[in-house]
């Protein structure tokens, strides 16, 4: 799909920090910052996936570089504040999508699967969301995009309580942010997107019938491309034409879910 020309390289010379970015909606975000001009720094658990995604910007002839980490180490985010700015001298762009939660019925979750889910997810988004404020406020401001879920609004919310739950803890911190530090020129956002990925891909091949009945339930009628569909959309979040766009979640699940 053809971009439109003023928007191409409406990103260009910034920089994108992505967790998560090593397959699915992170790889499609990091992928559509690049086009638009962004350098990334690409952050996950598995090194040989984020050297795949480097490769593919590189190719593009978008910088990148990578940083295999576990998101919810207690020194993760000052690792990764560290590295990019010896990388790349500072950020601009954070997207916090690294997730470990999945859909589970709250009777056969326990305590220690919600701690991980947690600490993987609104406490390792937090903890890098203060660690890249004072680098992205020193450079005039900067965007901090946190991925949320459409779950959280579902017409049936059942296997879906922690999930939602850890998700919509981000999206409490992504309004906050958007009070606090707007002062410092920064904008935050949520999105909540609903795209292929090695997971729901793997679910849709196992589950062919509950696969039909649940893209027959999105009104666009298929599921999204994680490039085109969120990444594109992304990236034009982060531009400076969504300037006084803030503290807001948007949608990009093809209208599947109902948000007040």
């Amino acid at each position: 799909m053809t971009q439109p020309t003023e928007t191409v390289r409406a990103l260009e010379g910034r920089i994108a920090v992505v967790t998560g970015a090593g397959q699915g909606v992170g790889r499609g975000i990091a992928i559509a910052l690049a086009r638009a001009g962004a350098g990334l720094f690409l952050v996950g658990r598995t090194a040989a996936k984020l050297d795949i995604v480097a490769d593919e910007l590189r190719a593009q002839g978008a910088r990148a570089a990578t940083l295999a980490v576990d998101i919810a180490g207690g020194d993760a985010a000052d690792r990764i504040v560290a590295a990019v700015t010896e990388e790349f001298g500072g950020v601009d762009i954070l997207v916090n999508n690294a997730n470990v939660a999945f859909p589970v019925p709250l009777a056969d979750s326990d305590d220690s699967f919600f701690r991980d889910c947690f600490e993987a997810g609104p406490r390792a988004a937090l903890s890098l969301m203060r660690a890249v404020r004072p680098v992205m406020a020193g450079r005039g401001g900067g965007v901090i995009i946190n991925l949320a879920t459409s779950a959280a609004v579902r017409w049936d919310a059942a296997g879906y309580g922690v999930y939602s739950a850890i998700k919509e803890a981000q999206r409490a911190l992504t309004r906050t942010a958007a009070h606090e530090w707007a002062r410092d020129g920064i904008r935050a956002l949520s999105v909540a997107p609903h795209a292929h990925s090695p997971g729901l891909d793997w679910w849709i091949e196992n589950n062919p019938e509950e696969a039909e009945e649940f893209v027959a339930a999105i009104p666009a009628g298929r599921i999204g491309d994680p490039v085109e569909d969120v990444g594109v959309p992304v990236a034009w979040l982060c531009s400076d034409e969504a300037r006084y766009l803030t503290g807001a979640t948007i949608p990009l699940d093809g209208g599947q879910s109902r948000w007040g």
